[in-house]
């Protein structure tokens, strides 16, 4: 499944929700992950549920604290009047 992620594979929690970020770079046991409003993060890839297509779903439950919390404002500065 890792083989499948590609740089510029848009990073979802969850299939049907909004990304938040993308990918920078794929290591040998990290993602690079640009999250909108917050920077670059690594990600382990064992927190990686799924990868296809050009998405790829991270397991929420692998994932710290500062990065949970990362994911939740990535939206936080755009205009919602805006769809």
């Amino acid at each position: 499944m890792h083989e499948n992620i590609r740089e510029g594979d848009d990073v979802f929690l969850h299939d049907g929700d909004k990304g938040f970020g993308a990918v920078r770079q794929v290591r040998k046991h990290w993602l690079v992950v640009y999250i909108e409003n917050a920077g670059d993060y690594e990600i382990p890839l064992e927190a990686v549920k799924d990868a296809e297509a050009g998405k790829v779903i991270l397991d929420s439950a692998k994932l710290d604290n500062k990065l949970r919390a990362a994911i939740r404002r990535a939206h936080s500065g755009e205009d919602p009047r805006i769809p």
